[in-house]
């Protein structure tokens, strides 16, 4: 009898936790069927016939309270925030102090890219990279990359939407379920599609075995490398991603330079280790919230996680679609060097490319700011704007939207100053690598540097729709884009030179960035129904 007592308060106060003061007993039901309790178990654990009947005690329980008692955890937060409410006056000084803040904390979550840069440079050796490999051995490295990312895209989107919901719900148990079922589901993902590349290469012959299989590795460990690292940013614990991958970068060196092992080998393993250092972490981590969980223990249905999340998974997977097809286009269309083969790793015009991906790497940083401050300042200004001037809501994002638009272009000046440094003083790309910058690589880096503003600024547009859950009008304006991108890219690049394809990125850019200023221009519009429709 005090086992039912016990059961039946406890299962109160995570009533309480979950939907607060209940409209009717089924409410109270669905969520008794989310904690995981089932009609069978329900006598033996309540002393009630049906869960119906348990679920209609507990409703007047709840009703036999103080209404003040029966407020949620999201209802308990937003009283919090809005105690801590800001005054007007401290706007400007709160805007200043999340731009030092987050700024630099977008490009310092860059670091591990950084550290590999920073290794080729020195070395000439990075955890996946290495200067020795001649143009076959580029491609299929290069190849297994690409595919790894772009399997993986997708796999992390949703990670980090369906995980992070449970994580900030206190539902530990729950976001580690999904966090292991989506790396499950990810590696899986890019077996299949090896198994289907594999498949179609025997029947057509395009690249020997040892290519596939080089190129397989390489995918399969970088698309687990990036799905055990994408937690991380889930649970604020970004800085592990660096430290895994600066250990195990020292350990891929120290392979390297002292034992006799293959290349291949020395990158397997290092980025084995740094996998495993990573999921090591996240263990750690997960250990004691677990322990200290509110949440049951029933894995979220699969079906409902794909219907929420799919728009998601097809943004991860486009966004990487989108920023290599213009190098995929390139290196297939000089049948002169890929007569033997597809496609080939074209050096000169990945340089350009390289060069010019700075410019998204220093705007990393503007994206993390706005949508922190967005974030930031959404439930300060509902709480300071009455009904009657919802307008003025909706008016001071849309000032917002556009001051955070005017940093990202002094952000993109400034980068597009350092590129320009880069390329034309002495101590720039030829004192690091020991040869010239040539005129293609030149063209290819300013066209694709300005591409890469451009999709950036479609990014930031689309993160400010994902934030109230608005994903596919990004979705859709992506998927225009890639079109758009393979469409110009692949007449330039046959019918004028290889290295036009570099306009279809551009454009594809330009078209991104056009369609999701639209939208958002309409989001901002109703941002007081999307709002509260989010919630």
């Amino acid at each position: 009898m005090r086992e039912i007592k016990e059961n039946i308060a406890r299962t109160t106060d995570q009533l309480i936790s979950k939907i607060g003061n209940p409209v009717s007993p089924m409410v109270v039901l669905a969520a008794l069927e989310s904690f995981g309790i089932r009609e069978k178990d329900v006598f033996k654990d309540f002393g009630f016939v049906t869960l119906m009947d348990l679920s209609k005690h507990l409703y007047q329980e709840l009703k036999n309270k103080d209404p003040k008692t029966l407020q949620n955890d999201n209802e308990r937060a937003k009283k919090r925030r809005k105690e801590k409410q800001l005054p007007v006056s401290s706007y400007l000084w709160v805007k200043t102090r999340l731009f030092a803040q987050f700024y630099p904390l977008g490009i310092f979550h860059l670091l591990p890219i950084f550290l590999q840069v920073a290794a080729i440079i020195i070395f000439g050796y990075s955890l996946w990279t290495f200067i020795g490999f001649n143009i076959v051995q580029s491609t299929a490295v290069v190849a297994g990359v690409i595919l790894g990312l772009i399997i993986s895209g997708g796999y992390v989107q949703v990670m980090g939407r369906q995980a992070s919901f449970y994580w900030h719900h206190r539902e530990y148990v729950k976001a580690k379920m999904v966090i292991d079922k989506i790396i499950g589901s990810g590696i899986k993902g890019i077996l299949y599609t090896f198994f289907a590349l594999a498949l179609i290469n025997f029947f057509l012959s395009l690249y020997p075995s040892s290519f596939v299989l080089i190129t397989l590795f390489y995918a399969l460990l970088i698309g687990m490398l990036l799905l055990v690292m994408a937690p991380f940013h889930t649970i604020k614990k970004r800085w592990a991603i660096s430290l895994a991958v600066m250990l195990a970068t020292g350990i891929a060196l120290a392979l390297h330079f002292y034992t006799s092992l293959n290349v291949y080998v020395t990158h397997w393993i290092g980025i084995a280790s740094a996998i495993l250092l990573s999921k090591a972490l996240l263990e750690y981590f997960f250990m004691g919230k677990k322990a200290r969980t509110v949440s049951n223990t029933t894995a979220p249905k699969q079906l409902m996680v794909i219907y929420q999340n799919y728009p998601y998974f097809f943004y991860g997977m486009l966004i990487y679609i989108f920023v290599f097809i213009d190098r995929i286009l390139a290196w297939s269309a000089d049948m002169m060097l890929t007569r033997q083969f597809l496609l080939l790793y074209e050096k000169d015009y990945e340089i350009g490319m390289d060069l010019a991906i700075l410019m998204f790497f220093m705007l990393a940083g503007v994206m993390e700011y706005a949508i922190a401050a967005f974030s930031k300042f959404m439930d300060v200004y509902q709480s300071n704007t009455p009904f009657s001037e919802r307008n003025n809501f909706n008016r001071r994002f849309r000032s917002m939207y556009r001051g955070h638009i005017a940093i990202l272009f002094i952000t993109a000046l400034g980068t597009a100053g350092l590129i320009y440094l880069v390329i034309t003083q002495p101590w720039g790309y030829e004192a690091q690598f020991g040869e010239t910058l040539n005129q293609l690589s030149v063209k290819v880096c300013i066209l694709g540097g300005i591409g890469y503003f451009f999709l950036t600024w479609g990014m930031l547009n689309s993160l400010y729709l994902f934030t109230l859950n608005r994903p596919k009008n990004a979705l859709n304006a992506l998927g225009i884009a890639c079109l758009v991108n393979f469409g110009v890219g692949f007449l330039l690049s046959r019918f004028v030179s290889y290295e036009y394809s570099v306009w279809g990125m551009l454009v594809g850019a330009l078209v991104f960035a056009g369609l999701t200023i639209k939208e958002t221009a309409h989001f901002f519009k109703r941002l007081d129904y999307h709002y509260y429709a989010a919630y």
